[in-house]
């Protein structure tokens, strides 16, 4: 699988515009894709959006940045270096459908997969398969990406977010979750703790 996180000017792939793709390679973690772009003309950019990303107005539109068409095309060329391609990450129908309307503005249509594999879930089982309770919150599940983390012995997510950085932590994570141990030597220094050394798969 191919973990993506994308960011954005905001949450509706048709009308705003991405700004980054990080991605990471699970089975080649070594192998990662990480590019900025100048947003398309007429995008919607929304504040709060900006300041999650930490982006700038003046730097979502800088001219000397790659076009969109230029880091879709980028990013589905270093795609086609994945043996497996499944998109997988936090929200990743989100990452998936800016990535495949982006692609669309431009008449490519890449063969993204209609499948994701999400860290949400593979968290909230693993809780289950240790007969605990999630997280809950007025009757709905509250595992959230920081909670995910901190759940694998990782730190919260560094703000404001940075899609590479995204990427990369969601790798550790599945890598713990699924495994039960490390994936790349970024998070070396923070232990799996003992609740998810005992669920390994041998």
């Amino acid at each position: 699988m191919i973990i993506v996180d994308v960011e954005t000017t905001g949450l509706d792939c048709r009308k705003h515009s991405i700004v980054s793709i990080g991605a990471v390679d699970f089975m080649r973690p070594d192998n990662q894709f990480y590019q900025e772009c100048r947003i398309v003309e007429g995008a919607v950019i929304e504040t709060k959006a900006l300041a999650v990303n930490g982006f700038t107005v003046e730097n979502i539109r800088d001219p000397g940045k790659p076009t969109l068409e230029q880091t879709i095309t980028s990013f589905l060329a270093w795609m086609e270096t994945c043996c497996a391609r499944t998109i997988a990450g936090e929200n990743p129908s989100f990452d998936r459908d800016f990535l495949r309307a982006s692609a669309e503005r431009y008449r490519i249509y890449p063969r993204l997969g209609v499948r994701t594999i999400d860290l949400h879930t593979v968290c909230y089982t693993h809780y289950m398969s240790r007969g605990l309770e999630p997280p809950m919150k007025n009757r709905y599940t509250a595992v959230s990406a920081d909670s995910a983390l901190t759940y694998v012995g990782l730190p919260e997510e560094p703000r404001p977010h940075h899609a590479l950085t995204g990427a990369k932590m969601e790798a550790e994570a599945f890598s713990r979750l699924i495994y039960g141990k490390c994936l790349l030597q970024d998070y070396e220094r923070y232990p799996v703790p003992e609740h998810v050394l005992r669920t390994r798969t041998k």
